[in-house]
């Protein structure tokens, strides 16, 4: 049987900090939450002039690409996922990023197409390659996503009159771009092992990216209480129980060695590894995370943090990692993927 793997992966972040701190003194709000210790966002990344969802997206596509064995010429699709498909100061829904990033890259005998499923995107994009990929339809091909969302921060910083006001998630966003290679070559000891996505359309108006309902810029309005909660964080858990019940297997026997949940914050996660260890009657394996340095960088966030714990060194050939999503919808899920060799510069 066909497998996919992941063949090359790369990121980009810009170079501009803005600390939590510093974006906390933009506020006219007496008395904020202390969104540091709230979120465990220390700092995140910020498009300077001339970045945007487009550059990221490019500059993390070229990375894989220069780490991969594979040219551009040799892929066979590219599926943009970006949330925030900005591109020269215009959110842009046509001609799709898949397009651009296919004549940009030179990939000129790419089919090509974007999916957009808000922060489980590149998630999907992966979900669908891989399909394809077993289905026999493709070989190989790009899974790719720029994010510049911090928009909705200054849009949160602009607006916000109540401590505890729908766009308090907005002040947690960076900017980020990331990209996966996938190929048919995997096999028993590398390769992904299975991806599952499921949408709850019950929990779909707790979260909504929007044009701001008082000014001009882009907003997004979360129910921060409603959203992150028991009965969201069980829809992983029990998806998940089910799907392994099936395979013959349990939490413990699938022997992950790390797991990369959505990086939205630092309590919740604690919160849903208490639930998860109660769910699966086993221990969660230990976690990787940027969210102290880059905050939630949407769509693209699973694969930034794989790609910092690749040039870190944390990850060797044979790594098996289970990655959970939360995303806005709401969706939720599971990857596990067992690493093979992987070169970030």
């Amino acid at each position: 049987m066909v497998k996919s793997r992941i063949e090359a992966v790369g990121a980009r972040v810009p170079a501009a900090e803005v600390t939590t701190a510093e974006l906390m003194e933009q506020l006219s709000i007496e008395n904020p939450v202390d969104l540091e210790r709230v979120s465990g966002v220390r700092a995140r990344r910020k498009c300077a002039d001339g970045e945007d969802s487009f550059t990221l997206a490019t500059a993390a596509a070229r990375e894989a690409l220069a780490n991969s064995r594979y040219d551009a010429a040799d892929l066979d699709v590219i599926i943009s996922c970006s949330i925030t498909r900005i591109h020269d100061d215009e959110f842009t829904l046509e001609p799709s990023f898949a397009l651009m990033l296919r004549n940009e890259l030179g990939a000129h005998r790419a089919i090509h197409f974007d999916v957009s499923n808000a922060c489980a995107g590149m998630m999907t994009g992966v979900l669908v390659l891989d399909r394809m990929i077993r289905a026999g339809i493709v070989r190989r091909g790009l899974v790719v996503s720029g994010e510049s969302i911090t928009p909705i921060s200054d849009t949160a910083v602009r607006e916000m009159s109540e401590k505890y006001d729908p766009q308090f998630a907005s002040l947690t966003v960076g900017d980020a771009g990331a990209a996966v290679v996938l190929d048919a070559d995997g096999g028993a000891d590398e390769g992904i092992d299975y991806i599952e996505l499921n949408t709850s359309a019950a929990f779909a108006q707790l979260c909504l990216g929007m044009p701001s309902d008082q000014s001009s810029g882009i907003a997004l309005y979360t129910d921060n209480r409603a959203m992150h909660n028991e009965a969201r964080y069980l829809l992983w858990t029990n998806r998940q129980t089910d799907f392994l019940r099936e395979r013959g297997s349990t939490f413990s026997d699938e022997n992950y060695d790390y797991v990369i949940h959505h990086q939205f914050s630092g309590p919740a996660v604690e919160l849903i590894n208490k639930i998860a260890e109660r769910e699966f009657d086993a221990a969660m394996p230990p976690g990787l995370a940027v969210l102290d340095r880059y905050g939630n960088t949407a769509s693209t966030s699973h694969f930034v943090v794989l790609h910092d714990a690749l040039k870190q060194g944390r990850l060797t050939p044979g790594a098996k990692v289970l990655m959970v999503p939360a995303a806005s919808g709401v969706v939720a899920g599971f990857l596990t993927v067992t690493l093979g060799e992987l070169r970030v510069a």
